[in-house]
């Protein structure tokens, strides 16, 4: 695997982000189905100001987030729920996924808040990315139930508990406001 981390913000450094990410984005791909010694990606490190620029330049939400991912390719499935493409692989057999982007401030506050470990956290946190990488989403509920569920199966394996069965997650901000999105159910979207 090749992933590329652009350490920004040198407070990561005290969290051994180069092996923590490179296990989380190979548990990830292998959870999915690929291989992970075939993928590239980036990882930008960075903390909250940095975030919310690129959050204001492409999401037109000037306020810092957890995580953010740019898949090199549009991979969604073609209906709610169902499994999304396939990265196919370049000239060279490379799978090029993208580029994510952490923000220290806002995973460490988020971890006190939420009572987990941070490396748990952003193990998590990477976790989610990649997937977002691959073209899983949870604009949906069907969609949010597959990739939540394969988020689970990812973590278990390496030895994190469900994220989601703990009650009242601080909402993240760079999803939705509670009213934006609805599940079909009636119940808002669950969120990390």
């Amino acid at each position: 695997m090749s992933l590329d981390i652009v350490m920004e913000d040198p407070r990561w450094e005290a969290l051994d982000l180069e092996e923590l990410a490179e296990r989380a984005v190979a548990a990830a791909l292998g959870g999915a189905g690929l291989d992970p010694a075939m993928a590239e990606a980036t990882l930008l490190a960075c903390d909250d100001a940095r975030i919310a620029v690129l959050n204001a330049d492409f999401r037109d939400k000037p306020t810092p987030t957890n995580v953010l991912s740019w898949p090199a390719a549009e991979r969604g499935a073609d209906r709610p729920g169902g499994a999304p493409q396939a990265p196919e692989p370049d000239a060279f057999g490379a799978l090029e996924l993208g580029d994510m982007a952490i923000s220290w401030d806002t995973c460490t506050r988020e971890a006190t808040e939420q009572d987990k470990s941070l490396r748990d956290h952003v193990t998590h946190l990477i976790v989610h990315a990649t997937l977002h990488l691959l073209g899983y989403d949870h604009i949906d509920a069907a969609d949010a139930a597959l990739m939540e569920g394969l988020e689970v199966r990812i973590l278990a394996s390496l030895g994190i508990a469900d994220p989601y069965a703990e009650a009242g997650p601080a909402p993240r901000s760079d999803d939705p406001a509670p009213g934006d999105l609805e599940r079909t159910d009636g119940q808002s979207q669950r969120r990390i």
